[in-house]
């Protein structure tokens, strides 16, 4: 009986972790997420970089400021060149998604 109350609850738990510590991905997320993608580029060429990260923990702790606007402030930029975003994560307990920007 004990085993029985044992898998239930482990399979509960998946239910429950299941939507916890995901971030953007064009591949999706799985157990190690390292996985970088474009949000947006000009025809401009930036000299000057910066970064914004927002993380999760088990999708109950979720904190910070992953905007482009953030990324630009970090970074002095006032005319954008290039924004990408940076997911790197341990599924489900812990997530980091990063906007890096581009731009004068």
């Amino acid at each position: 009986m004990f085993k029985k109350i044992v898998a239930v609850a482990a399979l509960g738990s998946l239910f429950v972790l299941g939507g916890c510590a995901t971030g953007t991905s064009p591949v999706g997320t799985g157990l190690i997420t390292d996985v970088k993608g474009p949000i947006t580029a000009t025809e401009l060429n930036g000299s000057k970089s910066g970064s914004a990260c927002a993380t999760s923990i088990i999708g109950l702790i979720n904190k910070g400021d992953a905007s482009i606007a953030a990324a630009k402030a970090d970074g002095g930029i006032t005319n954008l060149a290039t924004a990408d975003y940076h997911t790197k994560g341990f599924y489900p307990f812990v997530g980091t998604t990063c906007t890096n920007v581009t731009g004068n």
